[in-house]
């Protein structure tokens, strides 16, 4: 009995198929991971408890025209009370004043519904204005406006026209922030009553200020012209009431590294990589210059590749056969496989007793029992399974 090859098909197609069942699927069928979101910006409880007694404001204009739906309105309301300023219309209201999403809404809601009720039955004559009673006044969560901190001090410039009307104080209407004012552009200041950098005073009166840009460099002007120059900006010198540009390659104040140069900007510098490749310095046949920071490198021109110093043209690898890796045992397997499908399908169609099959399937069985004897067989099919 003639010996099993060594090497097989069986085991090496067993392994790649148990492999490709363990990898993940492809990157197109793999679920994409949800986009990273930047967490929400945390808003100050004043702001929730607003956003609190906008929502409860609207749902009283929402329930104005309702009443108790029981049928009889005018019983209920003799007998119960008004639905106006009724328990049932409270507890409508407050069923939808946050969103369900909302948990600080619902937080604060949950701290502070004794109060709505308190306010609801007892306060609404006296403090009409729930805002100001329950955001203020008992949660002290909230400042009048133009005021803030924990003791709701004034803003700077006034709690009427806090900033000057210019900027923001920080934290204004809480009983958070510093009180800090952020002027808008072109106005500085504690409280934004000047002209900021780069800017003078186009118009002012006792309620306005208009500030206006100065010429480019200028730093500080009186008037929109070049030549209304009182300060220069940095990189610039004053020169009869000009701003000059300062040529720092020119001086000490340049600072540029060994392989650099210097090239002078309008009110700065630029230090610039001196590009080596610019002169031959790749002698080598077939290289090119490739300039780097502060140096150069030389590389192959495309198409070759560096061996032992040298660039020599890359050798590009004929295509190969899809079978090209098999073994010659492998190859006589698929061989006996090949001819042995041909033939149970020719001796499938004799056995019918069609007798024009049954000649096909004797001159096959024939031709191809010579063909298989013969070494050009063995030749061609070889070279029609490598790829030759």
């Amino acid at each position: 009995m003639a010996s099993l090859p060594q090497r097989g098909l069986v085991p090496p197609l067993l392994w790649g198929l148990s492999l490709f069942l363990s990898l993940p699927g492809p990157v197109w069928l793999q679920p994409s991971p949800p986009p990273q979101s930047s967490p929400p910006t945390e808003l100050h409880p004043c702001h929730t408890c607003r956003g609190l007694v906008d929502s409860f404001n609207k749902g009283l204009e929402r329930t104005i025209r309702d009443n108790f739906g029981g049928g009889n309105t005018a019983w209920e309301e003799e007998k119960l009370s008004k639905y106006k300023d009724s328990e049932t219309r409270l507890v409508e209201v407050l069923e939808s004043v946050c969103s369900k999403s909302d948990f600080e809404c619902h937080r604060l809601l949950e701290l502070s519904e004794e109060l709505v009720e308190s306010w609801w039955f007892h306060k609404q004559q006296e403090a009409p204005d729930l805002f100001q009673w329950l955001c203020s006044d008992s949660l002290k969560l909230c400042c009048p406006s133009g005021t803030f901190g924990p003791s709701c001090l004034p803003c700077p410039g006034g709690t009427e026209k806090p900033c000057g009307g210019y900027g923001q104080c920080e934290g204004e209407g809480t009983r958070g922030g510093s009180g800090r004012c952020d002027c808008q552009s072109g106005y500085g200041g504690e409280a934004c009553g000047q002209c900021g950098l780069g800017y003078f005073e186009a118009d002012r009166n006792a309620s306005h200020l208009v500030c206006s840009a100065c010429f480019g460099p200028c730093a500080r002007c009186s008037g929109p012209e070049e030549s209304n120059c009182l300060q220069c900006k940095k990189g610039w010198a004053l020169h009869h009431l000009k701003c000059v540009d300062i040529d720092e390659c020119g001086t000490e104040r340049a600072s540029c590294g060994a392989n650099q140069f210097c090239v002078n900007t309008e009110g700065s510098y630029e230090c610039r990589d001196v590009d080596e490749c610019e002169t031959e310095v790749c002698p080598g046949e077939n290289q090119q210059c490739e300039n780097t920071e502060g140096s150069y490198r030389c590389v192959c021109t495309e198409g070759y590749k560096q061996i032992e110093g040298i660039c020599v043209k890359e050798q590009i690898p004929e295509s190969a056969g899809f079978f090209s890796e098999m073994t010659e045992d492998e190859l006589v397997v698929l061989q006996q496989m090949f001819f042995g499908v041909i033939i149970c399908a020719l001796a499938t169609l004799a056995a019918k007793g069609d007798l024009v099959f049954t000649a096909i399937f004797i001159g096959a069985v024939a031709a191809m029992t010579g063909y298989w004897l013969s070494e050009r067989s063995d030749r061609v099919l070889e070279g029609f399974i490598k790829g030759r």
